[in-house]
């Protein structure tokens, strides 16, 4: 019997929690003008939807695009998820259609927790051959959650010990205003760091005088204590 959406949306609902889903609301910032603002949740653990996208791995894609429009997040994560399960287990065309879709579909991919476990794992990958401009143009987006898809997308890279994007991308967003910004960028930073150290330090012994606090704090996270302690009072 094939999945509908009916169907996958019945069982995931049935998987809820009213408690969890008031939870979620405080945790991903809903209320009026915060980054989540008017978010609405089903109380779903993400181990839970991560069983779902196994189980459903076989459903039409046009059914999978429903949630991933849909506006309860944990419906979108669950779209969002098979997306990347797809792109891993898809050829070359298919691999190009899930890119597609999901670059035509960032209004959706609307917060931290869905741009995470998706960007370095479709877009990084698909532009990891060819021109990378893309990144480039969604650092420069006046979209939120197309500039941290810009930045995550570059872990891909950093796990391949090339840098050269992310070191490229925190310089042209290291005066971005969101907070959410500053956190990404110094990760990603802290990352290029726990492999090579003299790639982070050169960037930030050039930028972190001028650097949003969060993101220094993220990006030295794993360094000696005196060595962090110098960074924050500006003794480097």
């Amino acid at each position: 019997m094939p999945h509908t959406a009916s169907s996958i949306r019945n069982d995931l609902r049935s998987l809820g929690s009213a408690e969890k889903a008031q939870h979620s609301s405080r945790f991903f910032k809903t209320g009026p003008g915060e980054y989540g603002e008017g978010d609405k949740f089903l109380g779903i653990p993400v181990p839970v939807i991560r069983r779902s996208v196994r189980k459903y791995k076989d459903a039409p894609i046009r059914t999978i695009m429903s949630f991933v429009r849909s506006p309860y997040h944990e419906e979108r994560l669950f779209g969002i998820l098979s997306l990347v399960d797809r792109y891993r287990r898809g050829d070359d065309e298919s691999k190009k259609s899930i890119f597609d879709l999901y670059l035509d579909n960032t209004s959706y991919i609307n917060n931290w927790d869905l741009v995470d476990s998706s960007a370095h794992f479709i877009v990084g990958p698909h532009l990891q051959e060819g021109s990378r401009k893309i990144i480039y143009r969604l650092a420069k987006s006046k979209n939120l959650w197309e500039r941290r898809i810009a930045i995550i997308a570059t872990y891909h890279y950093i796990k391949a010990n090339d840098y050269s994007d992310t070191l490229a991308l925190a310089e042209i967003l290291r005066d971005d205003p969101h907070d959410l910004m500053h956190k990404a960028v110094g990760w990603m930073l802290r990352e290029v760091g726990n492999r090579d150290r003299d790639a982070e330090e050169e960037f930030l012994r050039k930028h972190y005088r001028k650097m949003p606090r969060t993101m220094l704090r993220y990006a030295i996270e794993k360094f000696p204590e005196g060595l962090r302690k110098s960074y924050l009072a500006g003794r480097v």
